[in-house]
């Protein structure tokens, strides 16, 4: 499931990502007796809360209402639609990410932690991995995101060209490798089948089916065979162990690649 980010009115979905103004309607109401009075930031808090309990596919006005006890006609006035909502979900989220890393160690180290971060944080909320980046949000802590890690990008003095696409190059892995791990989790979780399970059930029909496999494709056989990590024994399974693996050696190779720029500048 993909979702596009900025689909509702432009100018009322920026000016309640920035606070830039009130939107019309869209102010604090009092309502009689003991409820507490509905705002955005509530209407946002819940909304994050539905989609990190049971995915982007349940985010609905009417879901995030009746977590508020309220209609979702009760909603409108505050945001105008679930489009709107989406936008303000994904940039408040954001704000979790750390913006202020030391640069002491060197500019290495606090790209690690960056990624790290930013990886734990993809794990802990998997929908924002459905929020397409063909249209960003362009709110404020999705620039407040980006302006942390150009910080640190530009100790290691590489041009903003270079910059430019190293941004690009860093977000699309973690993003690709939090990826496998969420999808691994939504595909046991929604078949009731584990990865072993899939694995064993089709493998051996794969020997069945294809004897000459070995013969056919030596080079993934030899990947395989040699290229496999040994089962730590632990309750992670396996493509959740595999797509960290390929986290922690693809950003060493990455940040490998960024020195040999920085070398051959020099």
């Amino acid at each position: 499931m993909v979702v596009f980010a900025g689909q509702g009115d432009a100018r009322r979905s920026m000016a309640l990502l920035w606070r830039a103004e009130s939107p019309a309607g869209a102010r604090t109401r009092r309502w009689p007796g003991p409820k507490p009075a509905l705002s955005v930031a509530a209407i946002v808090d819940a909304g994050v809360a539905v989609a990190d309990a049971d995915g982007m596919a349940a985010l609905s006005m009417r879901a995030v209402g009746e977590r508020l006890g309220r209609t979702a006609m009760a909603l409108y006035t505050y945001v105008p639609g679930k489009s709107e909502l989406v936008d303000l979900m994904y940039d408040q989220v954001l704000a979790e990410l750390p913006t202020d890393y030391e640069l002491t160690p060197g500019w290495r180290a606090a790209v690690t932690c960056w990624a790290e971060d930013t990886w734990e944080f993809y794990l802990r909320h998997p929908w924002v991995l459905q929020v397409s980046q063909a249209r960003p949000v362009l709110g404020p802590n999705e620039y407040r995101a980006l302006e942390t890690l150009l910080r640190l990008l530009y100790a290691t003095e590489l041009s903003s060209a270079v910059l430019r696409r190293v941004v690009g190059a860093l977000f699309h892995f973690i993003r690709g490798a939090a990826q496998t791990v969420t999808e691994s989790r939504q595909a046991a979780a929604s078949t009731g089948v584990s990865d072993e399970e899939w694995w064993q059930a089709r493998s051996g029909l794969l020997t069945e089916m294809v004897p000459d496999f070995a013969e056919r494709f030596p080079l993934l056989v030899r990947l395989e065979t040699e290229g496999a990590a040994p089962d730590p024994g632990d309750a992670v399974p396996y493509l959740e162990r595999e797509a960290r693996s390929t986290f922690d050696i693809g950003l060493a190779v990455i940040l490998d690649g960024i020195d040999a720029a920085i070398q051959q500048g020099r």
